[in-house]
């Protein structure tokens, strides 16, 4: 057989899509879960990109055999469920730590969550189905529907943009860095476009085999094109800066008992105290601790304050994440998850309060039908502060700080009125044990500083923390559970905010209308 034959040739992947068209009822439901499972394997920790060029065709050749608006939602919210089910199990480990108290919101965080998500993959496929596209059209209306509801998924009931296909790239760091020039939704969005591509190779001719040759090769231009970025990529430091990040890994079932709350911040006295490893490295000239390290009221303590203030180096900061309650202009009484700078005397030298709270971990939407506090805040709520914000800082160049999972909102993480020079992101993923939460968290935060071209430092109690320069390259880490601290410098930002860095979404969504245009011409054309 020539290789002509074979390119016209529409078996085996024929046979497959008509039998997959076929299915009905729970079948078909069955066989979308099995492809959103699949998919999951692209992302972060796993990073199994190919898997994609699997599963987004399986979606679409069961989407063929829906006859109704309903069964094309069903197909969709099916992979999606799957998709989020297994991409976020591990939100479920937060409740274990106190599981005689939440057990209640269990099925909650391990079902309710991804039957939300799924509603976004639901009308992806309804809105594909309702256009009534085949071939080409239908794969570019596709990958635009897709990114769309990535994007409506990160931003509508306060959003949640974790997992974004596009994330699937963080292993990859050459295409990455085509987040400076559209930012991750729109990688998602080129990621659907060319995942989708095989789903036309159940029919004929080489026109198709062409798309999808092209398809490859677009992604082969981006990582070419990003290679030569990171060839150009400089690796000069902050002058003056050195940074000790300390991990304590302490458990969080221990955090905040009442009997360990000192002896936890001792811990990290000792850890900030403690000479360099190597006698001929600098000594740290600034120290930072993760989200709610010190588990009390530092401003209302001032023995607290000279605790720090006793490790901290000469001229320089310790910088810790702990709570802050303050009273409003109402006469109430507010707490906030903040982030505190103690210099040498004790003196608070700066402050930020987290402004993108996690509902129901740190603030009840629903408290009205939820009698119950908030989990994070072992029962009391935490109210937002005002951000992103960029502070000064002695001796470090102007921040933008990130409590937690702040960091995984697009085009959300920087003041752009007053650009800072680097993002400083305080985290605490105990709750999430040794699961896939925080390789995934990690790998998040590394894509905003390519998107941003800012470096990004990452401080986290058990782990992953570490520095990412501003072209995603790990300049410094401490692995998930260990015990310790890592002396490193502050990578400098580029000189010019990136493309994303000064557009934000709006790249973006000039990508979605021409990806919808495509794909509604092409269907004119047929």
């Amino acid at each position: 057989m020539s290789i002509t034959d074979t390119m016209t040739t529409p078996a085996p992947l024929g046979r497959l899509s008509a039998r997959l068209a076929g299915l009905a009822g729970w079948r078909r439901m069955a066989a979308a879960a099995l492809f959103g499972g699949l998919a999951t394997l692209a992302l972060p920790p796993a990073d199994a990109v190919p898997v994609l060029l699997v599963a987004f065709p399986g979606l679409l050749w069961l989407l063929d055999g829906a006859r109704t608006g309903r069964q094309a939602f069903a197909v969709g919210w099916f992979f999606g469920f799957a998709h989020h089910l297994l991409g976020l199990y591990w939100i479920s480990a937060a409740l274990f730590t106190d599981i005689g108290r939440f057990w209640w919101a269990l099925p909650l965080s391990a079902a309710g969550l991804p039957i939300l998500m799924a509603m976004f993959s639901g009308f992806t496929t309804l809105l594909v189905w309702k256009l009534r596209a085949t071939g080409l059209a239908r794969v570019f209306l596709f990958a635009a529907s897709w990114a769309l509801f990535e994007w409506l998924r990160g931003h509508v009931f306060t959003g949640f943009p974790w997992n974004l296909i596009g994330y699937s790239w963080t292993g990859f760091l050459p295409v990455l860095q085509s987040v400076s020039l559209f930012g991750v939704y729109g990688l998602s969005l080129l990621t659907a476009l060319v995942a989708a591509l095989p789903a036309v190779l159940a029919g004929s001719g080489r026109r198709s085999w062409g798309a999808v040759i092209a398809g490859l090769a677009l992604f082969a231009a981006l990582g070419t094109w990003g290679e030569v970025r990171l060839q150009g990529a400089s690796d000069e430091t902050v002058p003056g800066v050195r940074l000790r990040l300390v991990q304590p890994a302490i458990d969080q079932r221990m955090k905040w008992a009442p009997g360990e709350r000192v002896r936890n911040v001792q811990q990290q006295l000792d850890l900030s105290a403690a000479e360099p490893a190597s006698p001929s490295a600098a000594p740290p000239t600034h120290i930072i601790w993760a989200e709610t390290a010190v588990p009390l009221f530092i401003e209302q303590d001032a023995r607290v304050r000279q605790a720090l203030g006793s490790v901290t180096p000469p001229g320089g900061l310790l910088i810790t994440g702990a709570p802050r309650a303050a009273v409003d202009a109402e006469g109430e009484q507010r707490y906030y998850n903040s982030m505190v700078a103690v210099d040498g005397s004790g003196a608070i030298a700066g402050s930020f309060d987290k402004f993108h709270l996690v509902p129901f971990g740190e603030y009840m939407p629903l408290r009205r039908w939820l009698p119950v506090g908030a989990i994070a805040g072992n029962g009391a709520e935490f109210s937002a502060g005002p951000g992103p914000v960029t502070l000064d800082l002695k001796g470090l160049p102007p921040v933008s700080p990130l409590i937690c999972y702040e960091v995984i909102f697009p085009n959300a993480v920087v003041d752009r009125s007053h650009r800072p020079q680097w993002l400083l992101n305080l985290t605490n993923d105990a709750w999430y044990g040794n699961t896939a939460g925080p390789h995934q968290h990690f790998a998040i935060a590394q894509t905003r500083a390519v998107e941003e071209g800012l470096p990004l430092v990452r401080v986290a109690n058990t782990g992953i923390s570490g520095v990412v320069d501003a072209h995603g390259r790990i300049a410094a880490m401490l692995a998930l559970g260990h015990r310790g601290v890592v002396d490193t410098a502050l990578p400098k930002a580029l000189p010019m905010p990136t493309l994303y860095g000064w557009m934000g979404d709006w790249v973006f969504g000039v990508l979605l209308l021409i990806c919808f245009a495509v794909g509604l011409s092409a269907r004119q054309r047929r």
